[in-house]
């Protein structure tokens, strides 16, 4: 008898786990994704301009995504640009926002990105100071391995750039970028990378930049080592646009090391 009832107990208890078991597997795929990241970096640079004035840069940030194609998140990094120009200001931290939606089509080969982003940097600034705070419209379109995306100012200025003559806004600036990534197995990678600023009503602040990079998957984390260069106006010109307060360059070339994790 108690052999019976004990075979019965365990029949009960593998079919309720089996059923279980069943649920978990039928239960559908999550259309939602959260995933965060943080980088290390020798520098912060962004299209070819420091930002750290050399010096190293933490980066993070959260994104969510939704089945749709639909995806915000936010991202940030210290910075040290806007205090090292000298004129009273004090910021020292990017925090970035942004949203759109991305897709793919041609049987996955191509894909497209369309969304805004916006540029906040907190501090305190001195009375008349053009704000740095920046907001962009973009659209990409990719193909496998190469990317192309065009950046259009909405807002009044750009990074805090007026025109030429001090007066004019910037709204209507824009960066046309081509970027390749591509992937040469067992976790390695390279990428290019080459971006023409241009500064609406400041062509002195216009300027093209370049990138060659490569990238190894370690299991833990992605290092990367690139090398960037631009062609923007420098300490030693006669409109030098891109000299911070102590005299360096924030334009020239120089090589920049990264390690990022993704969660």
């Amino acid at each position: 008898m108690r052999k019976t009832i004990l075979a019965t107990a365990v029949l009960a208890a593998l079919a309720a786990s089996a059923s279980v078991m069943a649920q978990e597997a039928a239960a559908p795929a999550s259309e939602h994704t959260f995933t965060a990241n943080v980088t290390l970096a020798s520098e912060y640079i962004y299209r070819g301009i420091g930002q750290t004035n050399r010096k190293p840069a933490i980066q993070g940030g959260f994104d969510y995504s939704h089945a749709s194609g639909l995806y915000a998140g936010v991202w940030g990094s210290n910075i040290s640009w806007l205090s090292d120009a000298g004129n009273g200001t004090s910021s020292s931290a990017e925090i970035d926002l942004y949203g759109g939606y991305k897709n793919t089509f041609a049987g996955g080969d191509w894909n497209y990105d369309l969304g805004v982003l916006r540029y906040n940097y907190p501090g305190t600034f001195p009375a008349g100071f053009t704000k740095a705070d920046t907001t962009e419209l973009y659209g990409a379109i990719g193909w496998k391995w190469l990317t192309l995306k065009y950046s259009h100012v909405v807002s009044s200025h750009i990074f805090g750039f007026t025109g030429a003559n001090g007066l004019d806004n910037t709204r209507g600036s824009g960066y046309l970028e081509l970027n390749a990534a591509y992937d040469l197995g067992d976790g390695w990678g390279v990428l290019g990378h080459v971006g023409h600023q241009k500064i609406k009503n400041n062509g002195d602040a216009s300027y093209t930049d370049y990138k060659v990079g490569v990238t190894k998957d370690v299991g833990f984390g992605t290092v990367g080592l690139s090398y960037w260069t631009t062609d923007a106006k420098a300490c030693g010109d006669a409109t030098p646009v891109y000299c911070n307060a102590f005299n360096k360059d924030l334009g020239n070339g120089r090589a920049l090391l990264s390690f990022t994790k993704t969660f």
